[in-house]
């Protein structure tokens, strides 16, 4: 009975072992699954950048080229002002608009998650609520502000759009960040003779630098990719921002859309992102998993 019982128990065991690198493959077949799924899109596209027009506008559509060409960049290098000037003006706003966020953001965060405000809640709650309002519906009356401060076709005046839009959600990355800081390195720091903004500077930045980097990231890409206030925004051709070329590069003949010349504008535009979060990716995956390991 003991050897039976023995057996019994070293034959489960095998088992529970040999199940282990089944399901170590099923996890990686579909990942696999997912990657393709996320990837294809995108290998697609790229693929229809590099053939000639005729070949990328063909009916029915073919998804491997059988010429190579650069016709399409060369036509989204050289539309209208340049593609330079566009790729300027994306990030001249990008840029304006991430130290905007972090200037505003940093301070109110820090204030709502360590400091003792009277009615603190509701004036957080009042704050995200602005996440509620769809913002097309207030480009129209900034858009009349701007003008009369004169500032509605340039670079600041975007960016301030941008800042408006993004800062109830960059707040909320803060304050969560600042909150996640232990109380004892804030005591410590008081005890060593810290001020509240020698504090900020010296102990809580950081500390929530994954949440840091997360706001520079989100904000970034939502500012590069934003394309109705800027078309509304922008009324000069050298002001406008890549995504407003994208849709002046895609006309072709007679109305027919040059799905090559858009297709290597959409690559052009994704590279910007793609190093940026390349660059920031460790302090990124550092800010997920930041709440998962004690």
């Amino acid at each position: 009975m003991m050897r039976a019982a023995g057996v019994a128990v070293a034959t489960s065991a095998d088992v529970r072992v040999a199940s282990l690198p089944a399901r170590g493959l099923l996890l990686g077949a579909l990942c696999v699954l997912i990657l393709a799924v996320m990837l294809f899109p995108i290998v697609v596209t790229f693929l229809s950048s590099i053939k000639t027009s005729a070949e990328a506008s063909s009916v029915p559509p073919h998804y491997l080229p059988h010429t190579l060409s650069l016709e399409n960049y060369v036509k989204v290098f050289h539309y209208q002002a340049g593609l330079l000037v566009y790729v300027y003006n994306s990030l001249a706003v990008a840029l304006l608009t991430i130290v905007m966020c972090l200037v505003l953001a940093i301070p109110a965060g820090y204030g709502l998650a360590r400091f003792p405000i009277p009615a603190r809640e509701p004036i957080f709650l009042l704050l995200l609520s602005a996440l509620m309002i769809p913002y097309q519906a207030l480009l129209t009356p900034l858009y009349a502000m701007f003008s009369a401060l004169g500032i509605a076709n340039t670079h600041l005046g975007l960016a301030l759009v941008h800042t408006a839009l993004q800062l109830p959600f960059c707040i909320y990355l803060t304050r969560s960040g600042f909150e996640s800081v232990p109380r004892e390195l804030e005591e410590a720091a008081v005890a060593d003779g810290c001020g509240s903004w020698r504090a900020l500077w010296l102990v809580f930045l950081p500390l929530t630098r994954p949440a840091i980097v997360t706001l520079v990231l989100f904000t970034f890409i939502t500012s590069w990719n934003e394309f109705i206030a800027a078309l509304i925004f922008m009324s000069k051709e050298t002001r406008f921002t890549v995504p407003i070329m994208l849709v002046g590069v895609r006309q072709g003949h007679f109305g027919a859309v040059d799905w090559g010349a858009l297709q290597a504008g959409v690559v052009v535009s994704i590279v910007p992102c793609l190093l940026i979060y390349l660059l920031l990716q460790k302090y990124y995956q550092s800010g997920l998993l930041s709440g998962a390991i004690k």
